[in-house]
This record gives structure tokens, C-alpha cells and sequence, in this order.
């Protein structure tokens, strides 16, 4: 059973951390400058919904697999704070540095929200709320398939060792599930699977409708699908991650 590592607060000063965070708001703001950028312009071409959701949708598909490749070997290239807190269930990364790419990735995609708005002349940044009929029972249950099934992605595709011909396709094929997630669930729940995602344009709109639906969800989602896959179906044949201090 993989161990949580807790780390230490001197991982903050190490020099290979803070490349990582820098690396991380890099991809991370440009991330979301693309994928709420697609939806604005949805919105200000106000055309046919489904052509809509399909652009959003391949926009993000896009976008996730070139910035997941981007920052890959510097900060893992996680861009999404259930991603993160998937792969610390795991051991992958320490209790630490993941409340740091937290902050890290909810002030990037505040950013680049606000540069957008901005550079819109004001235009509203659309935020991820609940359809009409949809409770919030049914809205973070969505969210919690809709993130396992990327989180699973990203085990079988990037994290095991043993994937096999799939090496190298990890980014891509995260890119194309979240697009075929957010098709699947666009409509519904708005298909978040990204707390970070939600948090910039509801800052920049001051509009918090549903906006918890949009860290439990995501956030059970990623942690579940971590701690299955990883205690479960990975077959370690390298020493996992160090620890410095406790871990439980």
C-alpha cells in the first residue's frame, strides 16, 4: 500500500521546487487563458450550443495535452489540483508541495481570468454552475466519474511504469479524454474536473454559484482514483518517493 508523504517546509527554498512551481503557473495559466479564452468566444459568437460545446470541448482537449507535455519533466505538468492530490494519495508527491501547486495553480488560473477579462474590454468570464434540474448530489457525483476517469487516464497512460506501448501518448491521450469528458458532461455539470479550472473566472466574476460542487467533486474523484489504481494495480520496481519525515 503506497504511503503518503508528508514532506517539509524546506521544500519551499529548494531550487528544483521552485522551478516547479514556476513551471506549473506557467502551464497552468496558459491552460485556462485557452480554455475559458474558447469559452468567451463561444459566448460573444453566440452560435448553435452543440457546435459550441464542441469547441470548447477540442480546445481543452488541445490545450491539456500540449501543456501536460510542456511541463512534464520540471513540475509533472499537473495543471489541476485534483490531478495533484491524486498523485499525492499515491506517494508521488509530498503533502507539502502539493498545498504549494494548489496555490500555485488557483493564482495562475485567477490571472489569467483577469488578463482575459481585460483583454476582452470586460467581457464576463463564464463560470462552471449546475443545468437547470440538476441537484447538487447528482452535480458531484458527475464530477467524481467525470475527474476519475482523467485521473485514471493519467495513472495507466503516464504514472505506471508498466504502460507499455503507451509511452509517450500519456499527454495526448489526457487531452482527449478530458475533451470527451466535457462532451460527455458539459451540458450537465458544466464538466469541471479542475477546482482550479472553476476558481479563476468565479474570483474574476465574483460569482460562486455551485462552487463547492466544483472542489468536492473533482477533488474525490482524483483521490479516489489515485489510492485504486495505485494501491491496486501498480507493479513497483523502482524505490518510491523519499521521506524525510512521518508518514502515515
Amino acid at each position: 500500500m503506497a504511503k503518503i508523504a508528508l514532506g517539509t517546509g524546506r521544500e519551499a527554498t529548494q531550487p528544483d521546487c521552485i522551478q516547479a512551481l514556476v513551471v506549473e503557473f506557467i502551464c497552468t495559466f496558459l491552460f485556462v487563458f485557452v480554455g475559458v479564452g474558447a469559452a468567451m468566444a463561444t459566448d460573444k459568437l453566440a452560435g448553435d450550443a452543440l457546435v459550441g460545446l464542441f469547441f470548447v470541448s477540442m480546445a481543452h482537449a488541445l490545450v491539456v495535452a500540449v501543456m501536460i507535455s510542456a511541463g512534464f519533466r520540471i513540475s509533472g505538468g499537473h495543471l489541476n489540483p485534483a490531478v495533484t492530490l491524486g498523485l499525492c494519495v499515491g506517494g508521488h508527491i509530498t503533502v507539502f508541495r502539493s498545498i504549494l501547486y494548489w496555490i500555485d495553480q488557483c493564482l495562475a488560473s485567477a490571472a489569467a481570468c483577469a488578463l482575459l477579462k481585460y483583454l476582452t474590454g470586460g467581457l464576463a468570464t463564464p463560470v462552471h454552475t449546475l443545468a437547470a434540474g440538476m441537484g447538487y448530489l447528482q452535480g458531484v457525483i458527475m464530477e467524481i466519474v467525470l475527474t476519475f476517469s482523467l485521473l485514471f487516464t493519467v495513472y495507466t497512460t503516464i504514472v505506471d511504469p508498466k504502460k507499455g506501448f503507451l509511452d509517450g501518448l500519456g499527454p495526448l491521450l489526457t487531452g482527449l479524454v478530458v475533451g470527451a469528458n466535457i462532451m460527455a458532461g458539459g451540458a450537465f455539470s458544466g464538466a469541471s474536473m479542475n477546482p482550479a479550472r472553476s476558481f479563476g473566472p468565479a474570483l474574476v466574476s465574483w460569482d460562486w454559484t455551485d462552487h463547492w460542487v466544483y472542489w468536492v467533486g473533482p477533488l474525490i474523484g482524483g483521490g479516489l482514483a489515485g489510492f485504486i489504481y495505485e494501491n491496486c494495480f501498480i507493479v513497483r520496481s523502482h524505490v518510491p518517493l523519499p521521506r524525510e519525515e512521518e508518514t502515515f
